[in-house]
């Protein structure tokens, strides 16, 4: 079968033959019909620090997929070959204390597709059975694709109450739009969204935001001026991983306030730990989804109406990966979605 490879210690993937997995007797075959791309992906493309330390080549790479089921191990019950699916992520070990007590997103053990093992960047991908997520017939592939980064979106989203709160996302990647519209549904009063792509803001506005500033030309307070706030943010969602937008978001928010922090900020970035002490302020971090509640969570909330069509902003044959990661490179896409030739 075909799939996308990171073959050595270098930049870039190939597209290469490689053997059809093997189905474990509590594993699942999928034949992958949508993918789309994540930054992990990218960072696994460019090589960087965090990939060579992450990623043993050769490893077929991705995560975010949604297929249908093509063989079933011989103890899997309760599925069926055809079957419209996604997965979750992570495999979990089911053992350590987390998984014991029913938080497998926090498992020491956890291993990621296409991380630490093959990955769905491929004709075919194996996933244990209890990775499997039935796709409702309301949710289309290019949406079944992206439901991993969307339980991203849903877990910090909905980590703290947001009825009647202002609410500051910093970072309108994917998940940053996705959360944006996911807090508006929620009940938040104002939600801004502050990046440094006017790209990406005019889809924040797409997707429901207040206001979506860039801050290089517009500074938070002048926004929080116009829209009536006078005492600061009540909730953030820090989704860039930029020193500065954390920074800036602490400076910005309430006495009390509460942070969900999702994006990976560099080593040795300064704190204003008076803000955080003195404000009293709540720093939650965020790895991963709940499985399998924030899951549920995000079906129901398309089912309800939450819209993410905007965020599609490129569609790629797997032939042409290499434009598709470019794009992505240039920072003028959202969501990149591949699939092969002959699969639509």
């Amino acid at each position: 079968m075909r799939a996308l490879v990171k073959t050595g210690d270098r930049p870039g993937l190939e597209l290469v033959d490689v053997d059809r997995p093997e189905v474990g007797t509590d594993d699942v075959l999928i034949r992958v019909e949508r993918m789309a791309i994540c930054g992990t992906d990218l960072h696994i493309y460019q090589w960087n620090d965090w990939a060579r330390d992450a990623v043993l080549p050769p490893l077929t790479i991705g995560h975010e997929f949604m297929g249908t089921i093509a063989e079933l191990g011989d103890h899997v019950e309760e599925l069926s070959v055809g079957d419209r699916v996604s997965a979750e992520g992570h495999i979990t070990c089911g053992r350590c204390r987390n998984c014991r007590a029913g938080r497998r997103h926090l498992c020491r053990n956890a291993v990621g597709i296409g991380v630490q093992r093959d990955g769905a960047f491929a004709e075919y991908v194996s996933v244990p059975a209890f990775n499997i997520y039935p796709l409702p017939g309301h949710i289309d592939d290019d949406t079944g694709a992206v439901l991993d980064p969307l339980g991203n979106a849903v877990h910090t989203a909905l980590t703290f109450d947001l009825v009647g709160e202002d609410l500051l996302v910093t970072g309108a990647g994917p998940i940053g739009l996705m959360a944006t519209a996911i807090a508006k549904r929620a009940g938040a009063r104002h939600v801004v969204v502050s990046d440094v792509n006017d790209d990406r803001l005019d889809l924040a506005r797409q997707l429901g935001a207040t206001r979506a500033v860039n801050p290089t030309r517009t500074e938070l307070a002048a926004t929080m001026k116009d829209l009536g706030m006078k005492e600061g943010f009540d909730v953030g969602l820090e989704m860039s991983g930029a020193p500065a937008a954390l920074q800036g978001m602490i400076e910005v928010m309430t006495h009390g306030g509460r942070i969900a922090l999702l994006g990976l900020v560099p080593a040795g970035t300064p704190v204003g730990w008076d803000d955080v002490i003195f404000k009293g302020l709540t720093l939650q971090g965020i790895y991963g989804r709940k499985m399998f509640d924030t899951w549920y969570k995000a079906a129901a909330l398309l089912q309800e109406g939450l819209d993410l069509s905007p965020i599609f902003t490129h569609r790629f044959p797997v032939t042409a990966f290499e434009a598709a990661f470019e794009v992505l490179e240039q920072g003028t896409a959202a969501k990149v979605l591949m699939h092969w030739p002959d699969r639509g």
